[in-house]
């Protein structure tokens, strides 16, 4: 964003450059935004006066020579005089002639057009036989704007009597002495109206402390008068992309060369002079940051169906525009063009169109002021490769309260510098403008963020120093926000405002107090830790994959994609949805870790999943917390190795897992199992519900599941044969886990001893545990045994209903070695208690 002070200087109200360059340069630095560049544009016109041509004779040896005498007051020195003091220029320009007032570029100074490439310095020297010493200089040579075609003309009704004066330096004409800022600009990014001169120039105003009141033209609204000589008709049609969008026809304007301030204004802050139409717009965007865009009203015309009309709409198949840059574009939706009833004629927001701009044959001419969405605006500048001040401005969301300001004083402008009349009405389209709310805040919520000790009258005074109303109710203030400033929404925004307007080098240095108490541990954070140290220590490896999977995926597994939040903005095409659960993403590195020769391995994650039609209280999506688990081996090392089921495998990991939290867990057939809630049944979906079992603790929670997966599963994905897995609610297993805790071993010998149950064949195994360890616990409150019990075999015959289960009982005591009748004692406790409650008997 480049800033010329003079600009802002002369739409200011008080005297922002008092203070010298040096420090307004410091100030912004420090309060407003890095400052990039520095143009002092002065130092470019050293040397350069003003010289009035007292003669102007033909070149006897050159037809379209002049031999030029001026008076330049006799300040230039060392230059060849004649006895009047007049000095002898060659001059080729075709606008030569006796009385005009120009600027003079004398022998030893630089051409300011060649400053920056190849600098030229001038000397007196012989031309066709004469001497001319230096030359009198064009727009072009001036680096005002591109014209070449005659030396410029100053005129006294545009400078002033005293800068007209032979003899004046010309880096006091046209505001040259100037000093333009660039300033970074994603310093500005939430800062519409800083992306405007006048909104910086407020700025500067506040920083110094300063009580900047901006122009009467752009604070007040002005009501817009009508006018019906020439028809015109705009139509909307998405009001969404396009909140605002205000147009004006104007008659009878006389297109030519804007004045020279103006020229060189422009070109000082990087805009190219093209008419006086096309300048002024470009000024009041440089000016206030909303950029405008004329149309030649005739064009327009012929390019409508009957009506003159503009049409902002998305752009549809096969929509191409010729540009203003000469590049024909083709475009699609959601691209905003500006299109009469039959065809597009400009990039709304970007840029217009060739076949409708105005030149120096237009006589009537359509002004527009509109608002687009801002993010629409991006995604087309990107997309197409178009970079232009338009698109930096409107990418930045630009106050809809602004337009109609803008847009009467640029009529106003147009009707005094180009002759023009209103011709139709003001149309203005919008689907009603927002309201702006106030901000309530406290002091102390103020000074406590900052660290100041700032009154209310002083908070009061630092806003309205930059235009904002402050009431000051008890302790608390409450602030109005002028229309310009879209980016106060929060108390958190008038803190910021006020400690940059204040300083924040004024600020004490020292660290605000805090209540050094530690926060709570995380449960969740703490228990996805144990986790994956008990995995990594059971032989599994962690992976991370992506949140995000591909629509196929959830096919191939049989989940739902219709339940997936589907993302708009992929990262790419394989990373469609968000994922339902987390096993599909393992399964699918499977086959490429075994290509790669991984043969046989157990990895895990430990991730979120979402589903759409699970949501929180709040009606926003539970992120569900899951473990997800998958072991494997390829068939050569299955058949070569692992013997029995592959669920088992699965089981082995999730029971240790389970034991080292300390959850006591049953395992039940998932035969059956029809969950309630969607995101359950996706869970379920890639498991085979005859060889999966549902995790529960013994008070039946609800933990996971895990088993082997569904033939088409295995098919799709390419796994092996001897693949199992589980998936298990981590939110569950923090509730359920209880802390280890120590126990010291014994000093005196363990004694192991088997016992072999027979029971019926439709007893599940978890009954026979919690048979054989209720006595045990009964044995070890009474006595003081240390007991453990394990699984050591299930043997069942095919043609039998009856079932044999082996346990290995450990004994111990902490005090004594245990003597054979107290195990036998045990054992036989044991027998009674199966006995009596499952009908078992003792082998």
């Amino acid at each position: 964003m480049k800033v010329s002070l003079n600009w802002a200087q002369y739409h200011s109200n008080v005297d922002i450059n008092s203070v010298g360059t040096d420090e307004i340069l410091k100030l912004i630095g420090a309060q407003l935004g890095e400052v990039e560049e520095v143009e002092y544009w002065g130092k470019k016109y050293d040397g350069i006066v003003v010289a009035k041509v007292i003669s102007c004779d033909k070149h006897p040896d050159a037809d379209k020579l002049s031999l030029c005498r001026i008076d330049d007051s006799g300040v230039v020195q060392g230059v060849d005089r004649g006895e009047d003091g007049l000095v002898q220029v060659v001059c080729g320009a075709p606008n030569a002639q006796a009385g005009l007032t120009v600027a003079w570029i004398p022998p030893g100074v630089v051409i300011p057009s060649t400053l920056a490439k190849d600098p030229l310095l001038l000397e007196a020297r012989e031309i066709r036989g004469k001497i001319s010493n230096g030359m009198l200089a064009s727009p072009a040579e001036l680096g005002i704007s591109d014209n070449q075609d005659g030396i410029l003309e100053i005129n006294e009704s545009e400078v002033g009597a005293d800068q007209a004066k032979p003899g004046t330096y010309f880096n006091k004409l046209y505001g040259n002495d100037d000093v333009v800022i660039d300033i970074e600009n994603k310093m500005f990014t939430h800062r519409p109206d800083c992306f405007g001169i006048l909104g910086v120039a407020r700025e500067l105003a506040g920083i110094q402390g300063l009580e900047f009141k901006s122009p009467d033209w752009y604070s007040k609204r002005e009501k817009l008068t009508n006018g019906n000589s020439l028809p015109l008709e705009v139509r909307v049609d998405d009001p969404e992309l396009v909140p605002r969008f205000m147009a004006v026809a104007m008659s009878d304007v006389k297109v030519g060369s804007s004045p020279v301030w103006m020229q060189a204004g422009l070109t000082r802050v990087g805009i190219k002079p093209i008419n006086n139409i096309v300048d002024l717009t470009n000024y009041y965007s440089q000016l206030t940051g909303q950029p405008l865009h004329a149309y030649d009203y005739n064009k327009v015309a012929k390019l409508s169906e009957n009506t003159p009309t503009l049409v902002a709409r998305q752009a549809e198949t096969d929509d191409k525009i010729v540009l203003l840059n000469g590049k024909t574009v083709g475009f699609d939706a959601p691209t905003i063009v500006i299109a009469t009833d039959k065809e597009p004629i400009g990039v709304g927001g970007v840029m217009g169109g060739s076949d409708t701009e105005v030149d120096e044959n237009t006589t009537n001419i359509i002004l527009e002021c509109a608002n687009f969405d801002m993010y629409n605006i991006r995604r087309t500048s990107m997309k197409y490769g178009l970079f232009t001040d338009a698109v930096t401005r409107f990418t930045k969301g630009q106050s809809v309260y602004q337009n109609d300001r803008i847009l009467a004083k640029i009529m106003s402008d147009i009707v005094e510098q180009c002759g023009g009349k209103q011709a139709s009405e003001v149309i203005d389209i919008h689907s009603g403008l927002p309201e702006m709310q106030k901000v309530t805040v406290s002091m102390d919520f103020i000074n406590s963020r900052l660290g100041s000790g700032l009154s209310a009258q002083e908070i009061k005074q630092l806003l309205e120093n930059v235009e904002f109303v402050v009431d000051i109710s008890g302790d608390d203030l409450v602030v109005d926000f002028p229309f310009w400033r879209t980016d106060i929404e929060i108390p958190e925004d008038v803190v910021e405002e006020v400690g940059r307007l204040y300083g924040y080098d004024k600020l004490p240095v020292q660290l605000p107090k805090r209540d050094l108490t530690p926060v709570d541990k995380d449960l969740i954070q703490t228990t996805k830790q144990t986790i994956r140290e008990i995995l990594s220590r059971a032989g599994a490896n962690e992976v991370l994959t992506y949140n995000f999977v591909h629509g196929e995926l959830l096919d191939k597994v049989g989940q739902d994609r219709g339940l997936a939040y589907k993302l708009s903005n992929a990262l790419s095409p394989d990373l469609q949805y968000y994922r339902l659960s987390l096993l599909p993403s393992l399964l699918d590195k499977v086959h490429l870790n075994i290509k790669s020769g991984h043969n046989e391995f157990g990895i895990f994650e430990i991730n979120k999943s979402h589903c759409n039609d699970y949501l929180g209280e709040d009606g926003l999506p539970v992120e569900e917390q899951r473990l997800a688990f998958v072991f494997t081996a390829d068939d050569k090392l299955d058949k070569a190795k692992n013997s029995g089921a592959a669920y088992f495998q699965a089981k082995t990991y999730a029971l240790y897992l389970l034991n080292e939290l300390g959850i006591s867990s049953i395992f039940t057939s998932a035969s059956g199992h029809n969950p309630k809630l969607n995101v359950s049944k996706q869970a379920f979906a890639p498991f085979e519900p005859s060889r999966t079992a549902i995790i529960h603790d013994t008070n039946g929670e609800f933990i996971g599941e895990v088993g082997e997966f569904k033939s088409s599963v295995r098919r799709k994905l390419k796994l092996p044969q001897f693949v199992s897995g589980f998936e298990l609610d981590v939110s569950q297993l923090t509730k359920l886990a209880k802390p280890n805790q120590y126990t010291p071993l014994s000093r005196f010998p363990n004694t192991d001893q088997d016992i072999s149950l027979q029971v019926t064949a439709d007893t599940s195994y978890h009954k026979v545990l919690e048979a054989v360890k209720e006595p045990l616990d009964t044995e070890t409150n009474e006595h003081g045994y240390v007991t453990q019990i394990e699984p050591v075999d299930i043997y069942q015959p095919n043609d039998l209903d009856r079932k044999n289960i082996t346990f290995r009982i450990t004994l111990t005591h902490h005090n004594r070695t245990l003597v054979t009748q107290e195990v036998n004692n045990v054992m036989s406790r044991i027998e009674e208690s199966v006995k009596k409650s499952l009908g078992a008997i003792r082998l």
